[in-house]
């Protein structure tokens, strides 16, 4: 309510009797600098059809937080009290925050609960993993205030500003490793940024996104799902498990080897000093088995190929080799990229190469995402964004 005011929109408070054991309507008032509305049969409002007019004279009606009992009400049409019957009598658009302990979210009920009401066009951001007010951790935490204003900036623009919406997107993201022994192993100089902002712009254009991370220290993308991991094994199982997708864009920077037979103890010098005998078999291939034809393959899979030369020659070759619809090259070897705020690219295809100018990773992830947008919608070619024939 405090962003809202900050930035000049008219906010109207509905308070639930649950809402009250947390809230007064007294601070609600303050902050909204308006009457608080609670009681569907109010004299004075209702003789005024109170719940129509609070249903139809806001622009955007907002469930902050979306309780798992209020969801339910919501998803069987019922209108036992003024929250639940404002959202049944509204014809303005509505956007739910979820939040409940990590079991509701997860249980059936909910789930089909929120695909009804997803069905009957109801926007949804979050919930958000993390540490909950019952002493657990998971999906359910609602989402943080600036993600809820996001999503309602997108909400008001209308389709224009969610081009992703009902698009389901997975984003792998960072490194991978893989155990030598209990305490060491490979793994690779990836941070994860390029990935993480990649899963937070397509969420900001309405998608559902799936964000498969390794090992990083980045905190979740408001909005975003995320699944943790840590080997490559583990990861093309995450991925498939968030299958079916629209999309799936493949930033993860994934160990192409891992020791045949990880120690299950640490393993020691000898008294000659010699190295160990390390064997290394190959890991599994995620972003040829998510490209390869089928029926679970995302209508868009792109690959991100990270190098230190011939950059657009090794992407072009991994392009044919993988199977995916675009490789974004990216030159790890310039100062500033891996582990970095920037990123130069470039979109390889099989019609051509399109080089982008360097940018934040920020605005290289949401150029992105809009590409991903049209290529969907049909309005570019999914096999690739207007190409520019290579120098």
């Amino acid at each position: 309510m405090r962003l809202l005011k900050k930035r000049g929109a008219a906010v109207r408070a509905v308070l639930t009797r649950a809402g009250a054991e947390f809230v007064t309507p007294l601070s609600l008032s303050a902050l909204t600098e308006d009457k608080v509305y609670t009681d569907l049969f109010s004299l004075t409002d209702e003789a005024e059809r109170g719940h129509i007019q609070l249903s139809r004279q806001a622009d955007l009606v907002v469930v902050a937080p979306a309780t798992a009992d209020l969801m339910a009400r919501a998803a069987g049409g019922h209108a036992a009290d003024l929250a639940s019957t404002v959202l049944l009598a509204t014809d303005k658009p509505v956007l739910m925050a979820p939040a409940m302990n990590v079991r509701m979210w997860e249980h059936p009920a909910t789930r089909r609960n929120r695909e009804r009401l997803a069905a009957d066009g109801m926007l949804f951001v979050g919930p958000d993993e993390g540490a909950m007010a019952c002493g657990e951790w998971g999906e359910g935490r609602l989402a943080e205030p600036e993600a809820i204003v996001a999503a309602m900036d997108a909400a008001l623009a209308g389709p224009a500003g969610r081009p992703l919406a009902g698009r389901r997107v997975l984003v792998t993201a960072g490194p991978t490793v893989e155990p030598l022994d209990p305490v060491r192993f490979l793994s690779n100089r990836s941070s994860g940024t390029q990935g993480y902002a990649i899963a937070a712009a397509c969420a900001a254009l309405g998608a559902d996104v799936t964000l498969v991370s390794g090992p990083v220290t980045l905190p979740c993308p408001p909005g975003v799902r995320r699944v943790a991991v840590e080997t490559a094994r583990q990861m093309l199982d995450a991925c498939r498990a968030a299958l079916p997708a629209d999309a799936a864009v493949m930033v993860a920077a994934v160990a192409d080897w891992r020791p045949e037979d990880a120690a299950g103890l640490k393993i020691k010098k000898t008294a000659d000093g010699a190295p160990p005998a390390l064997r290394l078999v190959e890991n599994p291939d995620i972003l040829a088995t998510l490209a390869a034809p089928g029926p679970a393959r995302p209508q868009l899979v792109v690959g991100f190929a990270a190098e230190t030369h011939e950059v657009e020659a090794h992407a072009r070759a991994k392009l044919a080799r993988k199977g995916c619809d675009w490789i974004v090259a990216n030159d790890v070897g310039e100062p500033g990229v891996m582990g970095g705020g920037e990123n130069r690219v470039a979109i390889v295809t099989r019609d051509g190469v399109e080089r982008w100018a360097r940018a934040g990773k920020d605005a290289v992830a949401r150029r992105l995402a809009e590409r991903i947008a049209e290529a969907l919608s049909g309005q570019g070619a999914a096999a690739g964004p207007a190409a520019e024939p290579a120098a």
